[in-house]
């Protein structure tokens, strides 16, 4: 069997008990001894019914690989030993397979690992759900909204490294194949104190410290910011750093999750110039400053802070500083404007960091569902995820509002497990037909009445005295419990009214006492009624709205002129117990699921449990009540074929086949066994067994079948293995016998043959060699007398042409002599040939005297061979070129020092590309014969000397100057009006083209151009007018030579001098007379 198919039973191998509603005898100290065996056995997950308890074993356990989401796929809850995968599991089955929505509660105290869970959960759901490119885009942006949370949302605490401190509902939507489409989060109640102000020992949320350490220094130059954690009041410096986490690195993977979950950039952006604002606000500090009427106010010390946090906000600084020193309170048509005090202005400050921090997580949870929200409009299955905080309960009376509030949501939440626990519970037995009997347990509507009722509950009452005039304070606050809540049976104050309770000195004047159902609880009121008002000053609300930064402006809707309501905004408390209300109508309509998170000890370190530590938890979740209503009727149910499966082989009928149903299998079974009728029921698809006694002694007897069995199985595999063995020895024993008699039996054949090919090689030698012996003679006769025959025919020969040979031989000797000297020459000088290029010069050397003449001759045919090859390999095109570069070496060649740059240079004519470049299309269309040059040129003044850029186009009939910018043209001259061409020695550019006087184009004078191209000019003009008129023109090359400017005969003048503008000449105009051009 493959390994993936090794099932392994909740009840097979068990480390204590799984599921502690077999538990026996059921008491706290066996079911926290239960426990703790399991945890030291690294089995950290245990069940209560359908539950499962989690105990954070705060180290990694191999339990969580891709092979063991394999495992528990497609798995029976109760197939498998406890673990987080297989509740994750049946709940994504339920809602697929069965179009059952569903929610996993995850509840238990800061450091339990409720965040963690809610992870694996996730993570697990992700992996067995479809694959594609679109589904695995909405895993991956579900998956990362978690980093982005944790970041805002996550902080250092005593308890826990990585500790929530708000509550997250995530509903995550799927098609009808159970493929995720989208997901939507809720948050509850952010612990926006924090922002201000962190117990010794804890930190600000994480993002803080992760942008100081982990952004760049431009990034943290922009925001204003330093890298020291000292600089900011807002961060608390004892445990700034936390050993194994690296801010640098965590801020790498927030930016990154921000970028795969939807967020732009420049929203990152603005993000984290709220973040900078808030924690740059922490260092705004305050003055006193007396006024005239005797009244204390505020100034600000150093504004230097408060101008970089409007500059990050884009806010006018003077409408900020007045929003932090005056109060404007409007009542009716009337406005009262009134100064604060420090103390004030402090409160004031710290108001608007933590609305301004609450209000931006609020947003980026808002912004992530627009990311992740399903985008069809297809009718949804939905899995919701309740990561939400647990019981708290602080020594030394330190529960506040936050705890107050935090423990009502979950005595809401215990009053729904116990309603929907019984309901399951009822639903089951209903459906398999058993009779339900009514089950006694705390209900705890008693406490959620007493805190939530709307005329009388503390909730309203907290209310009711934060919005009634005149002077409120906690105290006040205290008093009014006392008068309406004193006969509460779940409800102490040492001011109440009731007598019991006066003599109690463990219970303060200001504090009040709940007995909750996991035990009392004292509140300090001290605070209730402020963190109840969440009280922001308008004047700050509208100077918030004032601001140019986008993303804050939208943050306060409130301060809006057009929309000012004087209407008091709600309060923290009622705000809070309907988004309570709003969750608990959102459970009611699916089917739950819980994980009970524990924290073994406060050290946050492995191997550790705390028993006393544990035993709290265990009372404030409940999980005892738990377990009395889950075993309060049969402690265990399974199905006929699983009961049948696991037990068949108790029974002699039923073992080893049973060929009928499974309940009647198990009916037989059951009778055998003599088990009482009282401690079992039959239901329509599963056995019901009332006491875990018989559970327990139905696997005794099975762990002893097993035994036999097995004993069994070793008889009857050893006695195969024996007789197995013996048969193969007998096997063996006659292949070795026959393979024995095979062997000699082929030892004496083989001694037979060799015997008789030795013979036989023998008979063959001789006669071999006898046949040789006749050959030989016989050749040797044969040879002697073609010997003796030629011979004789030579010596007829020589004796017939004696003659004539000696009077030929010198002639012939000689001729031939040449013949081979000639063939040896020829050969040798084809291996020596040089190479095909015409330059080469080279050419064997001859190696006899007498070849003079051939050898010269052979060089000049050879040469005159390779040249009309490489003539042979020109176009036409390449051909006018290197006419063109011959007639240039012609004109310039040993006269102009220019001459030798332009050698490596290509004609290329059109330089400017007229018919392509649309700046030309009016100059292109203007001119209409064939362009054979194109460039741009330098043209001289005739009066100053100095230069203008110009387009020169010479064409088949004409040369045309047109303006570089505009392409107007500006002279045309036709090439039949040149006369002339001067240039000078030098390696300067500048050419005069001389016109032939009376011409019209002569009008102003000769032309004076400079250029570096020039060589390719003169040579394309003096082509292009010899090709027109049939004669050459003049080119003069000298270093002074004379131009005609209007009526005046000019001399131009070259002399060697420094140049101002690089290579180009510098003409100076000294007089009517004379032009002097300045050349390096």
């Amino acid at each position: 069997m493959p390994k993936s198919e090794v099932k392994t039973s909740l009840l097979d191998n068990m480390i204590g008990v799984g599921d502690s509603v077999l538990l026996e005898p059921l008491t706290e100290d066996t079911f926290l001894e239960n426990l703790k065996n399991r945890f030291d056995h690294s089995e950290i997950y245990t069940y209560i019914g359908s539950v499962v308890i989690s105990v954070n074993p705060y180290r990694h356990l191999p339990i969580y690989t891709p092979e063991k989401v394999e495992e528990y796929r497609n798995r029976n809850f109760y197939e498998l030993s406890p673990h987080i995968y297989a509740l994750a599991d049946e709940a994504y089955r339920s809602l697929r397979d069965q179009d059952k929505d569903q929610c996993i509660l995850i509840t238990g105290e800061s450091g339990a690992g409720k965040t963690e869970a809610s992870k694996l959960v996730m993570s697990y759901v992700a992996a067995v759900c479809g694959k594609g490119a679109e589904v695995n885009q909405v895993k991956e942006q579900l998956l990362q909204s978690n980093p982005v949370l944790e970041a805002f949302g996550n902080a250092k605490t005593m308890r826990n490294d990585n500790s929530s401190r708000f509550g997250k509902y995530m509903d995550i939507e799927f098609d009808f194949k159970g493929d995720p489409l989208g997901g939507v989060i809720s948050n509850y109640l952010l612990e926006k104190s924090r922002v201000v102000k962190q117990p010794r020992g804890e930190r600000n949320f994480h993002i803080f410290y992760q942008l100081l350490s982990g952004g760049s220094e431009d990034l943290l130059k922009q925001l204003k910011l330093e890298r020291e954690f000292n600089q900011y009041n807002y961060l608390g410096l004892d445990s700034a750093k936390v050993n194994g986490v690296d801010d640098a690195a965590n801020f790498r993977t927030v930016k990154n999750a921000m970028q795969i979950v939807g967020f732009m950039d420049d929203e990152v952006e603005l993000v984290l110039e709220v973040v900078a604002a808030v924690l740059k606000l922490g260092n705004i500090e305050f003055k006193p400053e007396s006024r005239v009427n005797g009244l204390d106010e505020s100034r600000i010390q150093d504004k230097n802070e408060l101008k970089e946090i409007c500059e990050l906000l884009g806010q006018d600084q003077a409408v900020l500083e007045r929003a932090f020193s005056f109060r404007t309170v409007e009542a009716k048509q009337e406005k009262v404007s009134t100064t604060l005090n420090v103390a004030q202005a402090y409160y004031a400050r710290d108001a608007l960091a933590k609305n301004l921090y609450n209000r931006l997580f609020t947003w980026l949870v808002n912004r992530i569902n627009e990311s992740i929200k399903a985008q069809s409009k297809v009718r949804k299955k939905v899995m919701g995820v309740l990561d939400i905080y647990g019981f708290e309960i602080f020594e030394n009376s330190n529960n506040s509002f936050e705890q107050f509030i935090i423990n009502y949501c979950n005595e809401k939440l215990q009053q729904i497990f116990i309603e929907l626990t019984l309901k399951e519970e009822q639903e089951e037995y209903i459906k398999e037909g058993i009779e339900w009997t009514h089950i006694e347990y705390f209900n705890n509507a008693i406490i959620c009445e007493l805190i939530e009722n709307n005329t009388n509950g503390i909730l309203a009452m907290l209310d009711e005295e934060c919005l009634r005039p005149g002077t409120v304070t906690d105290e006040t606050f205290l008093e009014k419990l006392n008068q309406v809540c004193a006969v509460h049976e779940r409800f102490e104050s040492r001011m109440s009214k009731s007598s019991r309770f006066l003599n109690d000195t463990t219970l303060p004047h200001n504090c009040f006492r709940i007995q909750h159902y996991a035990g009392k609880v004292m509140y300090h009121v001290e605070g209730f009624v402020d963190k109840n008002n969440d009280l922001l000053y308008r004047d700050l609300s509208q100077a918030m709205w004032k601001t140019n930064h986008v993303l804050v402006k939208s943050l306060f809707p409130e301060g809006n002129p057009v929309k000012m309501s004087l209407k008091r905004p709600p309060t923290a408390g009622s705000q809070f117990k309907a988004s309570v209300a709003t969750l608990m109508k959102n459970l009611q309509t699916k089917n739950p699921n819980y994980i009970r998170c524990i924290k073994p000890n406060d050290q946050k370190a492995p191997h550790i449990f705390a028993e006393a530590l544990v035993r709290h938890q265990v009372r404030y979740l409940g999980l005892m009540e738990n377990v009395r209503v889950r075993r309060a009727g049969y402690a265990f149910k399974q199905p006929y074929e699983s009961c049948l499966e696991r037990y068949k082989m108790l029974c002699s009928q039923t073992w080893p086949h049973w060929r009928q149903g499974s309940r009647d299998g198990v009916k037989v079974l059951l009778t055998e066994l003599q088990i009482p009728p009282e401690e079992f029921s039959y239901g329509r698809s599963k056995i019901f067994i009332r006491n875990p006694r018989t559970l327990f002694e139905l696997e005794d007897l099975r762990k002893r079948r097993l035994e036999d069995l097995a004993t069994l199985i070793q008889k009857i595999y050893r006695g195969w293995k024996c007789r197995t063995n013996f048969l193969l020895m007998k096997k063996s024993q006659i292949i070795i016998s026959a393979w024995t008699k095979r062997h000699f039996q082929r030892k004496k054949y083989l001694q037979l043959k060799n015997v008789t090919l030795i013979i036989q090689s023998y008979i063959r030698g001789w006669k071999a060699r006898k046949l040789l012996r006749e050959l030989k003679h016989q050749k040797r006769c044969e040879e002697s007398a073609t010997t003796i025959a030629a011979y004789w025919r030579g010596f007829q020969v020589r004796r017939e042409y004696r003659k004539f040979f000696r009077a030929n031989a010198g002639r012939k000797i000689y001729e031939f002599t040449i013949q081979r000297i000639m063939q040896k020459y020829f050969l040798e000088m084809k291996k020596k040939l040089p190479s095909m290029s015409p330059t080469e010069k080279t050419w064997p050397p001859r190696p006899y005297f007498f070849l003079d003449d051939t050898h010269t001759e052979l060089k000049r045919i050879f040469h005159l061979w390779r040249c009309k090859k490489y003539r042979d390999q020109f176009t036409e095109q390449k051909k006018a070129i290197f006419e063109e570069k011959l007639e240039a070496s012609e004109l310039f060649k040993d006269k102009k020092a220019l001459y030798t740059n332009s050698v490596q240079q290509p004609f290329q004519g059109d330089y400017l590309e007229i018919s392509k470049n649309p700046k030309y299309q009016k100059l292109n269309g203007a001119v209409e014969e064939k362009i054979v040059l194109a460039d741009v040129v330098n043209k001289i003044n005739r009066a100053n000397g100095k230069v203008a850029p110009r387009i020169f186009l010479l064409t088949q009939s004409n040369f045309i100057l047109a303006d570089q910018k505009s392409g107007q043209i500006k002279s045309t001259i036709p090439v039949m009006d040149i006369t002339s061409v001067s240039v000078s020695k030098q390696t300067d550019g500048l050419f005069a083209v001389h016109l032939k006087e009376g011409s019209t184009a002569a009008a102003k004078g000769d032309f004076l151009f400079t250029s570096d191209r020039l060589i390719e000019i003169i040579t394309k003009l003096y082509r292009t007018i010899f090709f027109k008129t049939n004669q050459k023109i003049n080119v003069e090359i000298n270093n002074e030579f004379l131009v005609q400017f209007n009526q005046d005969k000019v001399c131009v003048k070259f002399i060697q001098g420094a140049q101002k503008n690089g290579n180009l000449p510098t003409c100076k105009r000294k007089n009517n007379r004379l032009l002097e051009v300045t050349v390096p």
